[in-house]
């Protein structure tokens, strides 16, 4: 730290010494003592301005920088959740949908998809009402996984970034708020149609979240990895006919 500030006091003298050599030389050369002071307090008066100037933009990359290394860390974290838990949710729940076909032909993502293809993908999601029937699927195997998944969902709960992305932290707070409904029920045979259709909405707030999240992520790894988005691609959960092996 010391030897830091020693050199930039090196730095500014040095700086200093020079602006004076010029300073000289002009005066030995041009002798008009007037117009170099008059050129000095126009430099100096310039000087707030200018520092404002290079303080604002360099204020301003060194926030864009930053934000984009917090959302690198947080797609690391949205990485961790899909493989532990996220794909495997997908893939769980599809069986709870009343119009898993209609999604899954839309939700056929190829290694051919570009940036557009992606933005209307999500544009659909959010205009669309996804149809849930928790009667239709395995209530009590969906409670065992999330059950299981629980204290890895509270380690992602204390991970700083969370706070960075409102959606995703929407999203785990939809699948505790399942976990809770669900663990609740000591029995889930025989729920009366009134509770079925209450554990419907809320298999569908976790569900169209996911879905969106897992487009985005999708979107992601597309961009910046895609070794990792071409595994993906062939482990498609909402797609049935995906194959994991390079064809």
């Amino acid at each position: 730290m010391k030897l830091s500030n020693l050199r930039s006091r090196h730095v500014a003298l040095l700086l200093l010494m020079v602006s004076i050599v010029f300073y000289g030389l002009d005066y030995l050369v041009f002798g008009r003592t007037a117009e170099i002071a008059a050129g000095f307090l126009g430099n100096l008066a310039f000087l707030p301005i200018y520092v404002l100037v290079v303080t604002l933009i360099i204020e301003r990359v060194l926030k864009e920088r930053e934000r984009a290394a917090l959302m690198q860390k947080m797609n690391m974290v949205i990485g961790v959740f899909f493989s532990e838990i996220g794909t495997s949710l997908l893939r769980d729940c599809f069986g709870f949908l009343r119009d898993s076909q209609t999604l899954a032909d839309r939700l056929k993502i190829t290694s051919q998809w570009q940036d557009a293809d992606f933005e209307r993908v999500t544009d659909y999601l959010k205009a669309h009402d996804i149809r849930v029937e928790s009667g239709a699927g395995d209530l009590s195997a969906l409670k065992r996984f999330l059950m299981e998944k629980r204290e890895f969902m509270l380690g992602l709960l204390e991970n700083p970034n969370l706070l960075e992305h409102d959606d995703f932290t929407d999203l785990l707070w939809a699948v505790f708020h399942l976990i809770g409904e669900l663990e609740a029920r000591k029995s889930l045979a025989d729920i009366p149609a009134a509770d079925m259709e209450h554990l419907s909405g809320d298999i569908k707030r976790v569900y169209a979240h996911l879905l969106r999240e897992w487009v985005a992520y999708m979107g992601h790894l597309k961009k910046d990895y895609p070794y990792l988005f071409s595994l993906a691609v062939r482990t498609n959960p909402m797609n049935p006919d995906a194959k994991v092996e390079v064809v």
